[in-house]
């Protein structure tokens, strides 16, 4: 049974979800890639304020295509995560709470979301038009320059993903698969 997750997505939510959970995500969320993570954490570096209140936020990793007629937004799949991975312990330091992505994470990453309180989540990808159906309102807040990699609001509902790393550092890509094998030798 999938969790509901309501955003501003607080320590105490990022502390009682486990690495395998599934959640339904709603809420606030923002859009960034790495050319809008790049120009985000050059702001931090200054002392310069973000375009957006980055406290407790999930920042879902995605380039979405051009919206269709009567569509807030196009195909929303996300993008390999690792990208951000340079970006990343800066947000998470700055009250960043959630990344929403694919793939593996550094260990540095990893570290930052410990020391933290802070959740990597997995969305499906190739879905990205099913899982553009959540989302409810999209607009650019930063960096329209980037196209589809401008940092947007989206108001989503019942996004779907799962928990791959928990704010403990229970990184469901090493422990699933472990937990595989030794199913194989039994």
């Amino acid at each position: 049974m999938a969790k509901h997750i309501t955003v501003p997505f607080t320590k105490e939510q990022a502390l009682s979800l486990k690495s395998g959970d599934s959640v339904l995500i709603s809420g606030v969320i923002y859009t960034a890639r790495d050319a809008a993570h790049k120009r985000l954490t050059e702001l931090l570096a200054k002392g310069e304020e973000l375009p957006f209140d980055v406290k407790d936020s999930i920042i879902y990793y995605v380039g979405p295509t051009p919206a269709k007629p009567g569509q807030p937004i196009g195909s929303a799949g996300p993008t390999t995560s690792y990208r951000m991975d340079a970006y990343s312990p800066q947000m998470l330091a700055s009250g960043q709470r959630g990344m929403i992505g694919k793939g593996k994470r550094s260990r540095e990453v990893i570290e930052a979301m410990k020391e933290n309180h802070a959740v990597y989540f997995a969305a499906i990808g190739g879905a990205g038009a099913l899982l553009s159906r959540c989302v409810q309102s999209a607009e650019v807040v930063a960096y329209e320059d980037l196209g589809a990699e401008a940092v947007r609001r989206l108001t989503v509902k019942d996004f779907p993903a799962v928990v791959v790393i928990d704010a403990e550092g229970t990184n469901l890509y090493e422990c699933g698969r472990a937990n595989y094998l030794s199913s194989l030798e039994g």
